[in-house]
């Protein structure tokens, strides 16, 4: 993986390939490269590094109307402008970009590359390699194409052109994200809509184990066997202009400063013209019918699941299991005799994730997706979705999304009490709207945090946040959020935890940042922080109003108890960015890590 552009049409394709591919680069990646083809024969460019390098390298002389791109995240072979893709077969004949990962490719080489000499550590290669190995067999290009795609296993999304045809690409995938983009008098191949808006907004879904043909004038679907697919296609709900920056520095503080906008969006769009929840009858029905809900995540979005428990168990009175999707889909536990599968992802695309629904919905069970992107494949395949309305989130470490989840998993455990005739204590589109406000306030105080960062992350190499019940969720996502930009070894605990082992690695000036929002237990995680202080460590209190002391660092503004995670994240959020931009790392683009994790 990470990203795939493609075009093939009347107008020269470098620029299309090179913003495509920049447009990609949230994604996360360590290598990009372009294949052109024109008249003269093929073109390829290839770079360890940024796009900004590649661009450098591109020969601005040559003219080509077709072409496939790639931003690469190593995982067979390290980052290296041998292991970059596009790879070529051994004649230079075919050449292929390939996001996934082959997990046959030892197999395929062993029976049908024996002869082959291969210039990449890549399962790539191994793949255009095959289809040159069975195009010699067929003498048919399609046909071979959709063998080697018969033969392959894994996930894999991959565009493919002919140097000996230049009126086609070649297109298929598995578990791995790809459209195809429609344009007049040219089309266009991208794992993710946004690579190509400024071309077109019109794409076709691409289903797992499709082959499809792009041509300038007209796209054909099929499937391995040669059958023909007739399908619609839909336009992208994605505004151009939301995957700017701006006068921003960063896509991660403008996603910041975006979460009050968000929480109205989702306040809009989930009201009816009653001023009530607005759910579909069918999600209501199916989260009243289940005996138990199974929340699958991942990373973030796993933290704001377990925070999503608390709102189901509390409010609509069914109990919830939050389940790692990694682990759930090799180990999983003992399921209850209705079960509803909820599974939240950011992008829609988490193939862990994914794999979970594949093995559950083939044991009958339903699933809901809670997703920030329609139409990914999540959502495509759930019974059932919810919306984020979070706009396209950039910047690889989440924010805006981890948010919206939060809320909209609130919305979900209200609408369920409601269906369930279970009275609440609280207005939630009320609540909703007061945490907007309170975002806003913090938002506007960067300045402090800032110093705050500065004070306590400027030059250590470990960090620890602590809090008891719903801020303990909250700071296991704060711990998260530092590590995976500033790279800051942070870990995040329950305050109770400490004393059980943790305790031994408080030394001087170690820094420990504690959240206290729930006066049932403000006592007690002030009493943790006496006991790292007593150790030396230099210790940060973030309170609620009314809750808070002198010496506290940071108060944040009154919202209601069971939704304090939405406020106190953010502080965690600009601590994070702060500590990041200090230390000099690409806040956007961390290191090793990539925004869609679409390979298991």
């Amino acid at each position: 993986m990470c990203g795939i552009v493609g075009y093939i049409g009347n107008n020269d394709t470098k620029d299309v390939l090179l913003n495509g591919l920049e447009k990609l680069e949230y994604r996360g990646y360590d290598s990009a490269g372009i294949a052109t083809l024109n008249p003269e024969g093929l073109h390829l460019f290839k770079v360890k590094g940024r796009i900004a390098a590649l661009r450098d390298k591109v020969d601005v002389t040559v003219q080509s109307t077709m072409g496939i791109g790639h931003t690469r995240w190593a995982t067979h072979g390290e980052p290296s402008e041998d292991n970059a893709h596009p790879h070529q077969s051994s004649t230079g004949r075919f050449t292929l970009v390939h996001n996934g990962v082959i997990e046959n490719y030892y197999e395929v080489r062993e029976q049908y590359l024996t002869d082959v000499e291969l210039k990449s550590e890549t399962d790539t290669e191994i793949v255009v390699q095959l289809i040159e190995v069975l195009y010699g067999q067929t003498n048919d290009v399609l046909v071979a194409f959709r063998q080697a795609m018969s033969i392959l296993k894994g996930s894999y999304a991959i565009a493919l052109i002919d140097q000996d045809n230049p009126d086609a690409i070649y297109v298929a995938k598995n578990k791995s994200p790809l459209l195809v983009g429609l344009g007049e008098g040219f089309n266009l191949v991208a794992s993710d809509a946004m690579a190509t808006l400024k071309e077109t907004e019109k794409y076709l879904e691409i289903e797992d184990k499709e082959v499809v043909i792009v041509k300038r004038e007209a796209v054909e679907i099929q499937k391995l066997d040669g059958t023909i697919v007739d399908r619609k296609p839909y336009v992208a709900e994605i505004d151009a202009a939301d995957t700017e920056k701006g006068t921003y520095a960063h896509f991660m503080l403008k996603e910041i400063d975006e979460q009050p906008i968000v929480m109205r969006k989702i306040i809009q769009k989930y009201q009816d013209e009653h001023g009530e929840i607005q759910l579909e009858d069918d999600v209501r029905q199916a989260m009243t019918q289940a005996d138990r809900i199974y929340i699958i995540a991942a990373g973030t979005s796993y933290h704001a699941g377990l925070v999503g428990k608390q709102f189901i168990e509390k409010l609509a009175q069914v109990p919830v299991e939050v389940h790692i999707s990694s682990e759930f889909s090799y180990n999983m536990p003992l399921l209850s005799e209705k079960p509803l599968f909820v599974f939240i992802s950011q992008s829609g695309e988490t193939a862990d994730s994914r794999s979970v629904l594949v093995k559950t919905k083939a044991l009958g069970h339903k699933a809901l997706t809670i997703t920030n992107v329609p139409g990914s494949t999540l959502s495509r395949e759930a019974d059932y979705t919810l919306h984020l309305h979070a706009g396209p989130e950039i910047a690889v470490a989440s924010t805006k999304a981890y948010t919206a989840q939060i809320a909209v998993l609130a919305l979900l455990a209200v609408g369920t009490a409601k269906a369930k005739c279970l009275h609440l204590h609280f207005d939630p589109l009320k609540e909703l709207a007061i945490v907007a406000s309170a975002m806003e306030s913090l938002t506007d105080q960067k300045e402090a945090f800032e110093q705050l960062a500065k004070d306590l992350f400027s030059t250590t190499r470990n960090a620890f946040f602590i809090g008891r019940g719903n801020d303990y969720f909250v700071v296991q996502e704060a711990a998260l959020k530092l590590k995976e930009i500033s790279y800051i070894q942070a870990e995040g605990f329950a305050g109770g935890e400490l004393k059980h082992g943790t305790i031994a690695l408080i030394e001087d000036d170690t820094p420990v940042v504690a959240i206290s929002t729930q006066e049932n237990v403000n006592l007690s995680i002030r009493g943790n922080v006496q006991e790292v202080v007593a150790r030396g460590a230099k210790a940060a209190i973030v309170s609620m109003k009314g809750l808070e002391k002198d010496s506290d660092a940071f108060v944040l503004p009154k919202v209601h108890e069971l939704l304090t995670p939405l406020v106190s994240v953010i502080p965690m959020q600009l601590l994070s960015y702060y500590a990041a931009l200090h230390r000099d790392c690409d806040v956007d683009k961390p290191r090793n890590l990539a925004k869609s994790v679409t390979v298991e």
